[in-house]
């Protein structure tokens, strides 16, 4: 980073905590606005932050003149946000998904292109320990081919998780249910390890929650990847607890199995893990621990040439594939003719 940044938080849900955390942990970011549209949470964070609070992003910009704008709104307005931000010139650090449809997503791409401003995408779990030994290894060479994988997310919520934040259960605000909100970030860390995904087979329902939510909470997909490769992954927000994340991944010469830690088993018999971090948080344990680490990176690559590494069109990839899955399913306003990536 070349010099201290100014930074503005819009959206002061709960995982703004995460952003205004690493915003307070890392040395040379000066927070100095937040923005929201409920006067309550706004006033709150602003006198817990000591900066002004707004409720509109662009009187916010005009008044405050942040270097980068974190965007921890509800999906639906994700794409108008980070877009008046780019035309502004402004740097976007922007929670996922990038936007709640894929049309949404386009006008962030076409915004993120034509300004010269850096926008990233947080799939914060890109920059896991594990992840990042997995990649790495996989792309060595080292274990062969890349046969493909196999991942669950068995999550709970509650209908006060629901009820408490009402634009999570519905098609307009939220653009869907656990595949959206909850398991895109494993839908990502796949076809990023296996590879981009070519088909899309799945179906996705409400199971348990159909009179609380009109979104999904159960979901099954199997994915053809570039290659040949094949993973399957299995989502579901009515189990009785939350279970570990899995992602396994079967290679022609070992395989590996993320379970918190790494294992990776080789044909041969050895086996190495790798440990994941420890970053204590007020956020939700389930966000992960690398928010922190991916925000630092952001900001290090500001004067970077090239676009931040996930950008909106690579965070387009897990949309797109949850999308075609609506669309088989029949649900929401993605019952439409699949896109057959």
């Amino acid at each position: 980073m070349s010099g201290p940044r100014t930074a503005a938080v819009v959206g002061c849900g709960d995982v703004s905590t995460v952003h205004l955390e690493a915003i307070a942990a890392v040395d040379g970011i000066d927070l100095v606005a937040v923005c929201d549209t409920d006067p309550a949470a706004r006033a709150a964070t602003a006198e817990r932050h000591g900066v002004p609070g707004f409720a509109d992003h662009r009187t916010m910009l005009a008044e405050t003149s942040p270097d980068v704008v974190h965007i921890c709104t509800p999906h639906h307005q994700h794409a108008d946000v980070a877009v008046d931000l780019l035309d502004a010139g402004v740097h976007v650090l922007l929670e996922k998904p990038v936007a709640h449809t894929l049309d949404e997503a386009a006008r962030v791409v076409e915004a993120a292109e034509r300004s010269t401003a850096r926008i990233g995408v947080c799939f914060q779990n890109r920059y896991n320990a594990t992840a990042q030994a997995a990649r790495e290894l996989l792309a060595s060479g080292e274990l062969g081919a890349v046969l493909g994988a196999a991942a669950t997310v068995m999550w709970t919520r509650t209908p006060d998780y629901y009820r408490a934040r009402p634009w999570r259960g519905r098609w307009e605000t939220s653009g869907g249910g656990l595949l959206i909100n909850q398991a895109i970030h494993t839908l990502d860390l796949v076809q990023w390890l296996v590879g981009d995904v070519t088909h899309v087979d799945g179906h996705a329902a409400t199971r348990f929650y159909s009179d609380v939510i009109e979104v999904e909470d159960t979901a099954e997909l199997l994915l053809t990847h570039d290659g040949g490769a094949r993973s399957i992954v299995y989502g579901s927000l009515a189990n009785v607890a939350h279970s570990p994340v899995t992602i396994d991944v079967t290679a022609e010469r070992g395989s590996l199995s993320i379970r918190g830690g790494l294992t990776v088993t080789r044909a041969d018999g050895r086996v190495e893990t790798v440990p994941e971090r420890v970053a204590p948080s007020n956020g939700r344990t389930y966000w992960g621990v690398s928010h922190e680490v991916l925000i630092r990176d952001f900001y290090a690559r500001l004067d970077d040439d090239e676009p931040f590494w996930i950008s909106p069109r690579e965070a387009t990839k897990s949309l797109r594939i949850l999308t075609d899955v609506y669309a088989r399913s029949g649900i929401g306003p993605h019952a439409v003719t699949p896109s057959h990536l």
